[in-house]
């Protein structure tokens, strides 16, 4: 039998599959016809019923997969191929510690919640209620959530929380927040990042050169399904392609004589990228230096000004 209160996948012969609370009393309505709540809840998931028009429905057990595109969203949701493989890469798991800035809806959020279970942890932050109140929602509507804090925080002041085992950021700018991630992360702590195009990437790259971080993955993910017909297996029409970069690397403190970077084998090219490190980093301490001689002219005038 199932429970009232449990998830439940419709499908139809059509393919089409609807999402539903199981809730007594409250009868699902299609075009394809009624289906009584009673009658749902006296089954088995993984059997099928008939509509009231004796249309035939598969009742099955909704899935993480099943809840994730389920969530009600006002903003684009991470898809669940990309939610699956920043799990792995986050290490989310019991007695674990994630934090995440940028909820969003709450997609991610949820599954974090899920792989965490009841000994770990969920430290989620926006800097607007809106997306605060809508994961909420969607954490409550998934039946987890109980392991997530959601705080309203702009993490350019700081993180809510410090020595975690792993931070995924969902921010327009995240180099800006390096600094502030390496304050909040366990030594040797993973920092995921999900990246829409290539010169945030590129904009990223040059932050973590300077940052206390090493180790470090950029990829895309692509998913392509097979007409599951063994007379004619071939690829779909339609795949989905590139929904977003995703950036991953490790909290990672250097040596100051970089001895790690200089036992390296570098070819011709590795040593023109190095040779184009070093440029842009004395190239940015010349901007500073400048910057504290502009502004310690502005406090001190030269003498003899206003005589």
């Amino acid at each position: 039998m199932i429970p009232y209160g449990s998830l439940v996948v419709y499908a139809t012969p059509r393919g089409k599959r609807y999402l539903k609370r199981l809730l007594e009393g409250q009868d699902w309505h299609s075009n394809d016809g009624v289906l009584p709540a009673a009658t749902v809840a006296a089954l088995d998931f993984g059997t099928e019923t008939r509509t009231s028009l004796g249309v035939p429905i598969r009742v099955m057990e909704a899935g993480l997969h099943d809840i994730l595109k389920g969530v009600k969203r006002q903003t684009q949701i991470i898809y669940p191929k990309d939610i699956a493989y920043i799990c792995l890469r986050l290490g989310a798991g019991p007695g674990r510690t994630i934090m995440e800035a940028g909820c969003g809806s709450g997609a991610l959020t949820t599954a974090l919640s899920w792989y965490c279970g009841d000994t770990g942890r969920v430290i989620s932050c926006d800097a607007r209620d809106e997306f605060i109140r809508l994961a909420r929602r969607n954490l409550d509507w998934a039946g987890v959530g109980r392991n997530v804090t959601l705080i309203r925080q702009d993490i350019a002041e700081g993180f809510p929380a410090s020595g975690v085992d792993a931070i995924f950021l969902d921010v327009r700018t995240p180099w800006e927040y390096l600094a502030q991630a390496a304050e909040a992360l366990r030594p040797g702590g993973t920092l995921g990042f999900l990246l829409p195009t290539t010169d945030q990437v590129s904009a990223l790259l040059l932050g973590l050169d300077t940052a206390p971080f090493a180790d470090t993955e950029v990829c895309e993910l692509l998913l392509r399904r097979w007409k599951p017909v063994a007379e004619r297996l071939r690829p779909n029409d339609t795949m989905i392609a590139h929904t977003g970069f995703l950036v991953f690397c490790r909290h990672q403190l250097r040596s100051a004589t970089a001895d790690f970077e200089k036992a390296r084998p570098r070819g011709t090219r590795e040593r023109k990228q190095e040779a184009a490190r070093e440029l842009r980093a004395a190239q940015a301490s010349m901007q500073e230096e400048g910057a504290a001689d502009d502004a310690w002219d502005r406090e001190d005038p030269q003498e003899g000004d206003g005589l």
